[in-house]
């Protein structure tokens, strides 16, 4: 009333009207920006390039304010979450990054009408009357993107109305359901989303355990058939494909995941150690650690050129590899491939390997301990996602890691642009927090010129760590 009665005595009639219909039209205005914004604004996950890890990040830069405006909204979908997740039975794990179910008891799979089934009476209380639950086991479970490429499972307790079938394959030994599905053909989220969270979910059982897999493309099995065979005794099945009802004494649908390339030692028995020596005993790695320089001593650290063919590739590497030998380096020059253990052989016996920002870095798990990592990042405003990435993990594996930010005039996007030009001087201006607009822009039409003078302090910087 008092608030009321000044405003009544410091306007008159007509003032207070212009500023009632002012009021309403700035109210209206901010609510229709803010359906604009959050109704409309595409979900930007995690790629299978890495592009949209890379514009979530700036996206937080280009609209910090949205980002504000939000933190109430948020707060109030973690509260719905958490009563939810209050809700779900005991066997249900559930975080940010990944979600899981472990079930004990007699389970049936049906994957004609992807549905678990619990079949044990005596767990009717475990589960509070609740007739069913739905899984996509893959380790990114907030990515909308990423979970439309994954099958969606149903869990339904045998005391449910619904007919419990009967088993035609009994296994005496638990069992893990995970999705190939997702992001899977990206190097980088092959380790991130499902190796390394399946090394997380399986190593207890000391190779007694199933693989169930989901989505299951034949090309990956192969291509990881080392790692899934050294994490399971049993032949993998292709659980979508099966006709039979196979039963299991338990069963864990999903993965645990705890970040970006990974392992969170606070939640787990396990470190990046123990996965990087579980890696040298799968491919039979022989080196363990980086060579230790001393002075005088004559012996050359192996410096490895990561190069790629279509996008972000080096244009200069013979004059960087000539650079670095004049240094004392002994160079070579590959590009990462499907042939995990030809890759993971050559990245074990080097001290050294450079590569721009991109999937084929996620081979430094195999590089030995104490190694450098050089991440040459490319224009585009990448350097949050860049050291997040694989500069952050690095410190977990005991890799050395450097960072080498190229300048503008070492960017063949000078061939497009003048140097005063926006694309150069504003990237984020520029595309607009526009997936497509950088995804080709800073990634599909931008290689790298390095200029050796300007790089050289970098590889000496590599040769000073390999002599502490």
């Amino acid at each position: 009333m008092m608030h009321g009665a000044i405003i009544a005595k410091s306007f008159g009639r007509f003032k207070r009207k212009k500023l009632v219909y002012g009021a309403f039209v700035a109210c209206s205005f901010l609510v229709l920006s803010f359906c604009a914004v959050f109704r409309f604004r595409p979900y930007l996950g995690p790629s299978l390039t890495l592009v949209e890890n890379i514009m979530a990040k700036q996206e937080q830069r280009c609209n910090s304010t949205v980002f504000q405006s939000k933190t109430s909204s948020m707060t109030n979908q973690l509260m719905a979450e958490n009563a939810m997740k209050q809700r779900e039975p005991p066997c249900h794990v559930m975080d940010l990054r990944s979600e899981l179910y472990n079930i004990t008891g007699e389970v049936r799979i049906n994957a004609k009408s992807s549905t678990v089934f619990i079949s044990s009476p005596e767990k009717r209380n475990l589960f509070g009357g609740y007739n069913s639950w739905k899984i996509r086991p893959y380790a990114r479970n907030k990515d909308l993107r990423a979970m439309n490429h994954v099958r969606e499972w149903s869990i339904i307790p045998a005391f449910s109305d619904v007919q419990v079938p009967q088993c035609t394959q009994n296994h005496t030994i638990a069992s893990i359901l995970f999705s190939t599905g997702g992001y899977a053909g990206n190097h980088f989220h092959d380790f991130s989303d499902i190796i390394i969270p399946l090394y997380l979910t399986s190593r207890p059982f000391n190779g007694k355990v199933q693989f169930l897999i989901s989505d299951c493309r034949s090309w990956w099995v192969t291509k990881f058939q080392a790692i899934l065979q050294n994490l399971s005794y049993y032949p993998i099945i292709n659980i979508d494909q099966e006709e039979e009802v196979h039963c299991f004494p338990s069963i864990l649908m999903g993965l645990q995941r705890h970040g970006e390339l990974n392992i969170d030692p606070s939640k787990s028995p396990y470190t990046m150690r123990d996965f990087r020596e579980f890696l040298r005993n799968t491919y039979s790695l022989k080196r363990r650690n980086a060579v230790r320089l001393r002075p005088g001593d004559t012996r050359k650290p192996r410096l490895l050129v990561i190069s790629r063919k279509r996008t972000r590739s080096f244009t200069n590497s013979t004059n960087i590899a000539e650079t670095a030998e004049s240094m004392g380096f002994e160079v070579i020059v590959a590009e990462a491939d499907i042939h995990v253990a030809r890759f993971a052989e050559i990245m074990n016996s080097c001290d050294v390997v450079m590569g721009i920002h991109g999937a084929g870095l996620t081979n430094v798990l195999f590089l030995p301990e104490g190694a450098v990592m050089i991440q040459v990042v490319p224009l585009g405003g990448v350097e949050l996602v860049a050291k997040t990435y694989f500069g952050v993990p690095s410190k977990e594996m005991n890799i050395r890691y450097l960072e080498y930010k190229i300048g503008t005039k070492e960017s063949t996007l000078i061939e497009q642009f003048p140097l005063d030009h926006m694309a150069l001087k504003n990237p984020y201006l520029f595309h607009r927090c526009n997936l497509e607009a950088f995804k080709l822009g800073y990634l599909d039409k931008q290689n790298v010129t390095i200029d050796v003078r300007r790089f050289k302090p970098t590889l000496l910087k590599a040769l000073e760590l390999l002599h502490e």
